[in-house]
C-alpha cells in the first residue's frame, strides 16, 4: 500500500533526537515532509536533522524544554518562520521516571514526569493549536501509551501522567475538530528504545513485558511512527479525540 502524500507539508516532532521521537521524524520525512526536530538533547537532535537531510528532505533543529511554553512558542514560530506553516504536530518527548510504590515515590519524580509527559503536551498543544487555527487546518497526535488505558505497579507518576494525556486529547479534539484541526493519540506498548533499555537488561522483566504481548516481542519505535503519521494522513480525516493502540495485543489480554 502506497504511503499518503504528504510532499512539502511541516511537522515537528518533540523529543525527536532519538527513539520514537527519531522514528517519527524519519517516517514523516520518507512522506516528503519537512521536518522541525525539537528535543533538550541538543547532540542527539541534530543527529536526527542530519539522517532526515541525508535522506534527502529538508530538516532543522530547535533545542526545546517542554515544560516551558515559551520554548514551544519559539519553535512553533522557527516552522513558520522557516517552512511557512506548521501542517503536522507529534508531542512525543517523555520520560520514564523513578519507579517504587504510590506510597513511596518521590516527590520531585512525580513533579518531573508530570511536568514532562502531561504538562509538556498541554503546552505542545497550546503553542500549537493557534498557528493551526489560522491555518484552518493542522494535525496533532499526542504521545500515550498503553499505560493510559491500563495501571503498572511502581509507575503510579507515569500512568498518572499518560491518563492525562488522554484526557487533553479527547478534550482538544472535541474542541478543534470542527475548526479543521485533528488531535489524536497513539498508545504504544513496550518499545525498544532506550527507555525500556533497564527493563531489558533485567532478562526475568524482560520475559514477563514480552509475555504481555501477544505477538511475543517487546515492538519497534517505526511501528510507532507508522501509526503517528497515519493518525496525520488524509486517509484519517475522519479520526479525531481517538486513540490507537500500537501494543501487540497487550491490551487485549
Amino acid at each position: 500500500m502506497a504511503k499518503c502524500d504528504m510532499e512539502g507539508r511541516v511537522v515537528l516532532v518533540t523529543g525527536g533526537g532519538s527513539g520514537i521521537g527519531r522514528a517519527c521524524a524519519l517516517e514523516f520525512a520518507s512522506r516528503g515532509c519537512r521536518v522541525v526536530v525539537t528535543d533538550v538533547d541538543e547532540r542527539g537532535g541534530e543527529e536526527t536533522v542530519g539522517l532526515v537531510k541525508g535522506a534527502g528532505n529538508d530538516a532543522f533543529f530547535v533545542r526545546v524544554d517542554v515544560t516551558k511554553l515559551a520554548d514551544l512558542e519559539a519553535a512553533v514560530a522557527a516552522a513558520v518562520e522557516r517552512f511557512g506553516s506548521l501542517d503536522y504536530a507529534v508531542n512525543n518527548a517523555g520520560i520514564g521516571g523513578p519507579t517504587a510504590p504510590t506510597g513511596e515515590y518521590p516527590e520531585d519524580g512525580w513533579r518531573q514526569v508530570i511536568d514532562i509527559n502531561l504538562s509538556g503536551v498541554f503546552y505542545g498543544m497550546r503553542a500549537q493549536i493557534p498557528q493551526m487555527l489560522k491555518q484552518g487546518r493542522g494535525a496533532i497526535v499526542n504521545m500515550a501509551s498503553i499505560l493510559g488505558l491500563v495501571g503498572f505497579a511502581g509507575s503510579p507518576a507515569y500512568v498518572a501522567a499518560k491518563h492525562g494525556v488522554l484526557g487533553l486529547t479527547k478534550t482538544a479534539g472535541l474542541e478543534y475538530a470542527a475548526q479543521g484541526i485533528r488531535v489524536n493519540a497513539v498508545c504504544p506498548g513496550f518499545i525498544e528504545t532506550s527507555m525500556t533499555k533497564a527493563l531489558r537488561e533485567d532478562e526475568a522483566l524482560h520475559e514477563m513485558l514480552v509475555s504481555k504481548h501477544a505477538t511475543g516481542r517487546l515492538g519497534r519505535a517505526e511501528e510507532v511512527a507508522a501509526a503517528v503519521a497515519f493518525l496525520c494522513c488524509d486517509e484519517s480525516s475522519f479520526v479525531s479525540g481517538s486513540h490507537l493502540l500500537v501494543d501487540g495485543g497487550y491490551v487485549a489480554a
